[in-house]
């Protein structure tokens, strides 16, 4: 798979898990600090509208990663943008062009596949920060889990990652034995054990 398709792939993976919420689900706390599920979802949506304006020439406009609210069907908002992205990534010529990533660098551009790359490792992370938050298993190939984790990998350290709201925390050991899908979250410093509060 090139990196459209694997893209592809993650993001409906996280439609899969979004869509497994319930009614009572949105304030369910996730892996990510300070988020409910309905934050995560709204920020995952947000995202994929910022990186559909950016394959069509228009990321740098900081208006379209503000973010927005789901409304009542939180899913169903969801799944609407990702479609605007997989449909934007889906265009003839996409991986010829050039990115502005505002919220990574307000001075460059990026190519695509690496601007796509980013994308991808967001939503196989941000599909099991879904998943870990209901309980319930991502569902990735095989071949998915394996080019993400270079990707991961190579995420840069340092002290970025300990800011407040960092995408990523510090990377975490990973241990003897551990599963591809478990290195990929060691790498960016979450746990696989990470289970929601018994109260919640």
């Amino acid at each position: 798979m090139d990196i459209v398709q694997l893209d592809r792939t993650a993001v409906r993976e996280s439609v899969r898990v979004v869509e497994l919420a319930g009614p009572s689900d949105w304030d369910r706390p996730t892996p990510c600090d300070r988020w409910t599920l309905r934050l995560l979802v709204e920020h995952m949506g947000v995202q994929h509208l910022g990186f559909a304006a950016a394959a069509r020439g228009e990321g740098a406009d900081p208006d379209v990663w503000e973010p927005r609210p789901s409304g009542d069907d939180p899913a169903g908002w969801y799944r609407g943008t990702a479609h605007a992205v997989l449909d934007a990534f889906a265009q003839p010529g996409v991986l010829e062009r050039r990115f502005a990533l505002p919220e990574i660098d307000t001075e460059a551009t990026f190519a695509a596949s690496t601007a796509i790359g980013f994308h991808f490792i967001d939503y196989v992370v941000h599909s099991w920060d879904v998943a870990a938050s209901l309980g319930v298993r991502t569902a990735f190939p095989a071949a998915v889990l394996d080019a993400a984790l270079p990707v991961a990998l190579r995420v840069p350290c340092g002290a970025r990652r300990e800011l407040p709201g960092a995408a990523f925390r510090p990377a975490l050991d990973p241990a003897p034995g551990d599963d591809t899908l478990r290195l990929v979250l060691s790498a960016l410093g979450r746990s696989a054990d990470w289970s929601p509060p018994q109260d919640s």
